[in-house]
């Protein structure tokens, strides 16, 4: 088996790695800050129907594989390590605040089912029957049981105990430079690999060499804040599913996690400042609006991360042509969680010169070159 070296250490060179590693590939991870970065502050929501964005139907085939495969993943990664993975598979709730949101809510249901993906409307009273912390005023609600979720955080320090496990080298190296034939420098040596997978997301703008020393990938930092709740015991649970809402045309989710704890989020914003007191204050007015009993938890924790996106929201995935050593695997955007189980398949499906489950031509990593 081939030698691979994989610049980034997130979710989605992490999930490559225990991929490769149990296909049998001599693998190593480069990153000076193993899971860290966007996979830190990610919502971790496995959701191929929930996240559906109009006019975006080429990202529609790499979600809904992506969902499929992910309990596979889970299983691989689980099988390798004793740590939790914080995967819970209780479904997802949309719903409405108002009669104007109950109205885009109906119009994304006809979307969504117009497109394959299996969500069924339901009546409010049924929804607050699953889940009776929800708000007696909404307007509208929508099941989506097959969309579940992870804890990032937790995944990511179990996918990287699993590729230790697995026999992954794990080196906290910045890389900052890789040639065309695979040789990988960092701020404390050289690799030398049969195949690199540039799995760095934002991070890398700071790579240089493997694309005759300028970036071809059109990569911006979009930024997300997320809030991270304590339930109090009193109250817990106080969801047992994501509940993701539109409140006067604002999107919101409040996700339970497995330590008794709720994110929420759903900012996405471009501006320079790390944490914007207005997003904050949007997020809680919005979730309290829907999950009244939100005003009761404690607040823990409020931070951001940079999302790597592209002009056109696809990531960038595929070999070059003009160096076919290197693998471009990053662009993810807002659904790298998701997708790191497409990333991980098709990633080891390109090394090992099979036939692509998934076209790959909208993932083109030379399509935005000028």
């Amino acid at each position: 088996m081939s030698h691979v070296v994989i610049a980034g250490a997130g979710i989605v060179g992490l999930t490559t790695a225990v991929e490769l590693a149990n296909a049998g590939h001599n693998v190593t991870v480069l990153d000076p800050a193993p899971a860290s970065g966007a996979t830190h502050h990610a919502g971790g929501m496995l959701a191929p129907a929930a996240e559906v964005v109009y006019q975006q139907d080429p990202l529609f085939p790499l979600m809904q594989a992506a969902g499929a495969w992910h309990p596979r993943l889970i299983e691989l990664v689980a099988a390798h390590t004793d740590l939790p993975t914080g995967y819970r598979t209780e479904g997802t709730l949309v719903v409405a605040a108002d009669r104007a949101d109950a109205q885009h809510l109906s119009e994304l249901l006809d979307y969504q089912t117009a497109h394959g993906m299996e969500v069924e409307r339901i009546t409010t009273r049924a929804a607050r029957s699953m889940e009776p912390a929800l708000s007696p005023r909404l307007a509208g609600a929508v099941s989506i049981p097959g969309d579940t979720q992870l804890f990032p955080r937790m995944f990511a320090a179990a996918a990287l105990d699993a590729a230790r496990n697995l026999g992954v080298d794990v080196r906290t190296e910045r890389v900052t430079r890789i040639t065309p034939d695979g040789a990988v420098t960092t701020d404390q040596g050289t690799h030398q690999a049969d195949t690199v997978v540039l799995a760095a997301g934002l991070g890398v703008a700071h790579i240089n060499g493997w694309y005759e020393d300028t970036n071809p990938l059109q990569l911006r930092p979009v930024y997300g804040d997320i809030l991270r709740l304590r339930v109090p015991v009193s109250l817990q649970p106080l969801v047992t599913r994501v509940v993701r809402g539109f409140v006067e045309d604002r999107p919101i989710y409040v996700i339970p996690r497995v330590d008794g704890t709720i994110a929420v989020g759903a900012t996405t914003r471009e501006d320079s400042l790390p944490r914007r007191v207005g997003s904050v204050y949007d997020l809680l007015r919005d979730a309290i609006r829907v999950v009244p009993g939100l005003e009761e938890c404690e607040l823990l924790e409020v931070t951001t991360g940079a999302r790597p996106g592209t002009p056109d929201d696809l990531p960038y995935l595929g070999r070059l042509p003009h160096a076919p050593q290197i693998i471009v695997s990053t662009g993810y955007f807002r659904h790298g969680i998701l997708l790191s189980a497409f990333a991980a398949r098709t990633t080891r499906e390109l090394i090992e010169e099979q036939t692509l489950t998934l076209d790959l031509t909208a993932c083109d990593p030379l399509r935005h070159k000028d």
